[in-house]
Parts: structure tokens; C-alpha cells; sequence
């Protein structure tokens, strides 16, 4: 058996494209798809995403291809740490690794517990990262575009209307 896989089918030589049997178009992520990716791609990394901002997510992101949603969850997920050096207060938190014992971390002024601090003034070691949240995802969102153009939509469309069948 063989598998290829390419985003410019009209420039295989023909002779090529006749050695598969079958070719088949798969279209970018629906928004169902769009939304497992999301889930997918945060994995196991603190966040309280819900079901109603993965659905958000899934809703503003029509357009983007699977690679798109892994560069934008790599974005958003850095979102928390490029905060850091802008916090100004931080509050305790208790450590999950060690309950007898707290970390820091950033908050808003108004936040219960907020304490003045510059972040280089924190010991090493007792800093907490904040969840990832949908304001991090809102914000790479905002700015995201699409790697494939609706052009390339259309004409991988008509490669597959001559030569192709859909996924």
C-alpha cells in the first residue's frame, strides 16, 4: 500500500497521479473537528477551558486547518507566561505538590490576597504559572490567519471534481 499526501495535487504528473487508485480530498476541519483539535492540542496543560469555550473556539476559527489550530493552542499557550513580567501583584496560592506549602501567583490588584511584588523579588521556585483561559485563546484568535486561501479552497475543489473523490 501506498499514501500520499499533498495540498498541490495539480502539479503531480499524470503519470503519477494515475499510480493511485483512489484520491481522495480532505476538507478543513468542520466545527465539531475544530473543537476536539483545541481539546486535543491544551492536553494536559492547566486551563479552565470548558465545553462552552472550546465551542466558542470552534465557532471563530472557521478557516484554519489542523496546523493553523496547533500554531494558534502553541500561541495562546504562552499567553499566561508573556503576563508574567508585566504582574505586579501576586497572591499565595497552595502548592499541588506540596499542601503545607504555597506558590505566587499573578492576579489583579482587586484580587483577594493581592500583594505588591516584582516578579524578580519572588524566590525561585515559588512561582505559579497561571491557567490558560479563553481571554488567552481570544486574543491569538483575533489576530490568526489562515494558512490556506479560499482560492486554494476552490481550486483543490476542482482538482477533486476532475480527478478526485471527497473524504
Amino acid at each position: 500500500m501506498v499514501l500520499g499526501a499533498t495540498n498541490t495535487p495539480w502539479d503531480l504528473d499524470p503519470a503519477i497521479r494515475r499510480r493511485f487508485e483512489k484520491r481522495i480530498y480532505i476538507p478543513l476541519p468542520d466545527k465539531e473537528a475544530r473543537a476536539a483539535m483545541f481539546r486535543i492540542h491544551v492536553g494536559d496543560t492547566p486551563n479552565d477551558m470548558d465545553d462552552d469555550a472550546h465551542n466558542w473556539l470552534a465557532e471563530n476559527s472557521e478557516g484554519l486547518s489542523g496546523s493553523d489550530i496547533s500554531n494558534l493552542v502553541q500561541d495562546a499557550l504562552m499567553e499566561p507566561v508573556r503576563f508574567l513580567p508585566e504582574a505586579t501583584h501576586f497572591k499565595k496560592v497552595p502548592n499541588p505538590d506540596n499542601p503545607r506549602d504555597y506558590l505566587w501567583q499573578a492576579c489583579s490588584p482587586g484580587d483577594p490576597g493581592a500583594e505588591r511584588h516584582d516578579l524578580m523579588e519572588l524566590e525561585n521556585g515559588k512561582l505559579s504559572c497561571p491557567l490558560v483561559a479563553l481571554r488567552d485563546f481570544v486574543r491569538v484568535v483575533a489576530t490568526a490567519k489562515p494558512s490556506v486561501s479560499k482560492a486554494d479552497l476552490k481550486r483543490q475543489e476542482a482538482w477533486t471534481e476532475e480527478f478526485g473523490q471527497k473524504g
